[in-house]
């Protein structure tokens, strides 16, 4: 075991704060339960690892991170469910409905327009329920 490398930062606690200020309760509501009741432990690993352990490293703050989900989500393609909840997310940490739009049309010539459309679908309907 390499002892020169530097220990992880996960912490469970600070996971769940930020899961609180990143997500509404519909959204947290709309995944946790479920996931927990399928996949016992799967969802703290989540909260603990993603949540209390990466999105606690210095360097992004959170809205450069939000920025960075958005590319990654649509260019996967697939999971509109995440994309969903992360372009809501997009919004709670200060994003504008015109960021989050040119987002997807920034993607089109990277990932392709079809992918840049279904993200825009995504979007479009996540903005029209929060009006």
């Amino acid at each position: 075991m390499n002892h020169d490398l530097r220990e992880a930062r996960l912490d469970r606690e600070a996971g769940h704060r930020l899961l609180e200020i990143l997500q509404d309760e519909r959204t947290r509501q709309g995944t946790l339960p479920w996931l927990e009741e399928l996949a016992p432990g799967f969802p703290d690993w989540i909260v603990t690892a993603l949540f209390g352990g990466t999105y606690q490293r210095d360097g992004l703050s959170l809205r450069d991170r939000q920025l960075v989900n958005l590319a990654a989500l649509t260019t996967l393609g697939g999971v509109d469910p995440q994309l969903t909840g992360h372009v809501r997310t997009s919004l709670r940490v200060g994003l504008t409905a015109e960021e989050i739009v040119e987002v997807f049309v920034h993607l089109a010539p990277y990932i392709g327009v079809p992918k840049a459309l279904a993200g825009l679908r995504v979007a479009a309907a996540v903005l029209e329920d929060e009006e």
